[in-house]
């Protein structure tokens, strides 16, 4: 019988390594060809992809359309995967290769009909720009049906893989638009609602103006003097945690030549964005000639597109950080408006299909909410969203040449920090803004609406070179008071961390790149400095406070004021700051909820008014509680009982480097569990979180960290969240991403090359 059991033992791990190496193997055959020599008809000349040691791609070819070529191929080797979810997200599409499962989000997608709108956007593009797509399309097929076997992904779903096209490419960046835009009107829909449950005065007062103001020119909206409104009796179905939106995030600040040893401009970019494993950007250099003329431009790209998205050419070098200027509006549709409805079909796998009817209108796709019909207007709808003008940066010569190119570019719109080698640096908004004049963060009636939609807003406003040699945007209102008013608010930022970013820069009257890293890592606790200081008087303050709260008051007056890794009373702090806002807002809450709303689109919003109840202390709002020292203690008491369900009865436990590890997980890992160790990045201790330049969640952050003074390139840096190829057998899967969750820093510039592919052209 032992010898049985021992024989079926061994029967088990013999097994177990047969299935691991065949497993291996098939990961093996998978991995792209970097070295050797290929050939293809879809160029003109001859390009060469060399890769460094942290595996970032060197395309050098003599043509521009030649290198998006070379970069299509090193996209389709190392990320066609990544790529194929987003061409599929945008579009629409994700159902073929889930199932089921994805059929919901393929129709909220499929409302803005995007593949349709890319497939008429690329038949209107210049000639050029359309060769540029299809020589990117070529590369990005050819390199990924080089590894000669389906990645991983494809053998998990067992989806075909189709091949790119050039408005795939289109897609892709509208994709960004979604991540970046999709707030916009899920905001506007949410104060529709508001407006029609609880009146305009409750309204105002949950979106009044804050005290967190950085505009470039220093202008301060008003303070609100409105009075608490009073919180109608409502009935609390349950507390309900409200989510913290995921779509504020970047930084970028600037400083002239008049503050750097070298005389050049010196740049920071950060793009805060959801990190998922693979990092959504991918590092590149590019090297071809222009009108006889050598062009290297180094940066990241995005896997599907053809262009540099940030980067420098070492004349200038630019970065972005989303602009949230109001980029939609809600029609409100009258009763007897026509309407036309579209019939969607979502194909499954197996070669099943799914429909369902879209509604349409003049102004743009209809949705049932509120107990009315909406069409929603959107800058993404409109021809002029999408283009190749962003290839135009990197032959750019000046600061101001940049900010002359920056209303043409079909981008979300975003805000364009440029320096250049000469010492200038500039901003403005570079992006698609529609021209209406009047935008509104609730319904337009039909006869208000403008057919200055349908055109780009050319005028722009610009600071370059302030007196101040200082600039600076973190997604809050960078315009001045009456361009406010033109473009509107799409969800601005609170403004704690802008006002952060400034301030740190006029604490010193020089920079060099490591001063700027160091403020991309700053985790002080301006913020929630007042927020610690309720918390103390709460707990001291109530009953037998010092003695049943005698660890809770430890912790809390060591809590290093920052989001630093140790810092437990960090964690009491912000945990303690959410449940305040779960309970105050509780019935409000409830009561969009019950519409399937929430106010997760305006909790950036809700700081003001959150003090002002805390101030007022009005009876409306109290609900169940007697007092509002009652509310604050049982939500601080709540807040506890949260942390012990989550992270043990041990508060020594609760250290923010814990509670807020950095964990960069695959999408299929987050489902298949057992996948975790292969496929994620290591999971860190937190260095940071949101009211901060720091911006840090377990699965949010910078995905990228950039500093550059063109012209001084030899001491520019990128970080990535994660590293170059999508495999996770190749050895650049996880290269860079310990150097980004530690704090440091990597060259921009590529490094001596490891690897070199040649293609060879075959026309004559």
């Amino acid at each position: 019988m032992l010898n049985w059991l021992k024989r079926l033992v061994m029967l088990v791990i013999a097994l177990g390594l047969l299935i691991t190496a065949v497993c291996y193997g098939v990961l093996t055959l998978s991995l792209p060809m970097l070295d050797g020599t290929g050939r293809s008809d879809a160029i003109e000349h001859d390009v060469e992809i060399g890769r460094d040691v942290q595996g970032q791609a060197v395309i050098t070819a003599k043509t521009r359309q030649d290198a998006a070529y070379g970069l299509g191929y090193a996209h389709g080797q190392d990320r066609f995967f990544q790529m194929d979810l987003l061409r599929r997200n945008a579009a629409g599409e994700l159902s073929e290769l889930f199932g089921e499962a994805a059929v919901n989000l393929d129709k909220r997608m499929r409302f803005h009909q995007l593949r349709k709108r890319s497939e008429l956007i690329l038949r209107s593009l210049p000639v050029d720009d359309q060769t540029v797509l299809a020589a990117y399309a070529r590369g990005a097929n050819e390199g990924r049906a080089q590894t000669g076997y389906s990645s991983f992904e494809y053998l998990l779903t067992g989806a075909p893989i189709k091949a790119w096209q050039p408005e795939d490419s289109l897609l892709v960046i509208f994709a960004m638009y979604l991540d970046l835009q999709e707030g916009t009107f899920q905001r506007d829909r949410t104060l529709i609602e508001l407006d029609t449950q609880f009146g305009s005065e409750m309204r105002e007062f949950l979106t009044q103006p804050s005290r967190y103001q950085a505009a470039l020119d220093g202008s301060k909206l008003a303070l609100s003097n409105q009075p608490v409104p009073t919180l109608k009796s409502q009935t609390l179905t349950a507390l309900h945690h409200i989510e913290t939106p995921l779509d504020i995030g970047s930084n970028n600040w600037a400083v002239t030549g008049a503050l750097t040893k070298t005389g050049a401009a010196m740049l920071s970019d950060d793009m805060h964005l959801s990190l998922n494993v693979p990092s959504i950007w991918y590092r590149a250099q590019l090297n071809y000639l222009q009108d006889g003329e050598a062009v290297q431009v180094t940066g990241v790209s995005l896997p599907g597109a053809p262009a540099i998205v940030v980067g420098t050419n070492d004349a200038i070098a630019w970065g972005f950080t989303n602009g949230y200027l109001d980029t939609a509006d809600w029609i409100e549709l009258d009763t007897e408006t026509k309407t036309q409805i579209i019939k969607e079909e979502i194909a499954l796998p197996k070669g099943q299909v799914s429909f369902f009817p879209l509604e349409m209108s003049e102004f743009g796709p209809v949705e049932t909410f509120n107990g009315k019909r909406y069409a929603l207007s959107w800058v993404g709808h409109q021809l002029y969203a999408v283009n190749l003008n962003l290839l135009k940066l990197e032959t750019a010569q000046s600061a101001q040449q940049a900010i002359e190119l920056a209303p043409s570019i079909g981008i979300p719109v975003q805000n364009l920090m440029v320096v250049d080698r000469a010492g200038n640096a500039g901003w403005t908004n570079m992006g698609a803004v529609p021209k209406r004049t009047e935008p509104s963060n609730i319904a337009v009636q039909e006869r208000d609406y403008t057919p200055t939609w349908l055109q780009n807003e050319t005028d722009r406003p610009y600071v370059l070179n302030p007196q101040s040699n200082r600039l600076w945007t973190g997604n809050s209102r960078v315009v001045g008071l009456s361009d406010n008013l033109r473009f509107g608010d799409g969800g601005y930022a609170l403004g704690a961390r802008a006002m952060q970013i400034r301030d740190r820069l006029f604490e010193s009257k020089q920079f060099a790149e490591d001063d700027f890293n160091a403020l991309q890592h700053d985790n002080e606790a301006r913020f929630l400095t007042p927020w610690h200081e309720l918390l103390m008087s709460t707990l001291q303050s109530s009953p037998n406070g010092v003695d049943t709260y005698q660890d809770d008051l430890r912790f809390l007056q060591n809590w290093q004021r920052c989001a630093c890794a140790d810092s437990v009373g960090y964690t009491l702090v912000e945990a303690y700051r959410g449940k305040v806002l779960d309970v105050a807002f509780a019935s409000i809450e409830s009561a969009l909820r019950q519409q399937g709303s929430s106010l997760k689109p305006i909790k950036r919003n809700l700081e003001p008014a959150m003090w002002k109840l805390i101030e007022a202390q009005p009876k409306s709002w109290l609900g169940q509680y007697e007092s509002w020292d009652a509310l604050l203690l049982d939500s601080y008491v709540q807040a506890k009982a949260d942390l012990t369900a989550k992270h043990g009865v041990s508060m020594a436990g609760w250290s923010w480097g814990e509670v807020n590890a950095l964990h960069v997980q695959h999408p299929f890992s987050r489902q298949i569990p057992l996948l975790s160790k292969l496929l994620d990045m290591p999971k860190m201790p937190a260095f940071g979180d949101t009211f901060m330049p720091a911006v840090q969640m377990p699965h949010f952050g910078a995905s990228q960290r950039f500093i550059a003074q063109p012209g001084h390139l030899d001491n520019a840096t990128m970080t990535m969240a994660g590293g170059q190829s999508g495999h996770p057998l190749s050895p650049y899967y996880r290269a860079g991403f310990e150097e980004y969750a530690t704090g440091g820093t990597l060259p921009l510039l590529p490094g001596e090359l490891e690897h070199r592919l040649t293609i060879q052209t075959t026309q004559q």
